[in-house]
């Protein structure tokens, strides 16, 4: 049995190693909430007459950079991953 899986680009598609897919998996996780933070206090220094975008980027930058922010962000991708990897998982009896 191989430990190769299937990588989807559009209508292509390439054979890549699985823990290649998962840590793909888990980076897209972690910039899909990295984005959503950014648009989330981007919107808030607009709304509330703090700033323009530019001092939103720059709060988002200083609240991006923590090291408890980014390991929770890791954390809870890994745990998505793992957990969506573990149902398709077929049983194996």
């Amino acid at each position: 049995m191989t430990d190769r899986t299937q990588l989807a680009f559009g209508r292509h598609s390439v054979a890549v190693p699985r823990l290649l897919k998962r840590t793909l998996q888990t980076a897209m996780a972690v910039i899909g909430t990295a984005l959503a933070s950014l648009l989330v206090i981007m919107l808030n220094t607009v709304l509330t007459s703090q700033g323009g975008w530019l001092k939103g980027v720059n709060a988002w930058t200083g609240y991006i950079q923590r090291s408890d922010i980014l390991g929770t962000m890791i954390l809870t991708a890994v745990v998505a991953v793992a957990v969506i990897h573990w149902q398709r998982k077929p049983d194996r009896r």
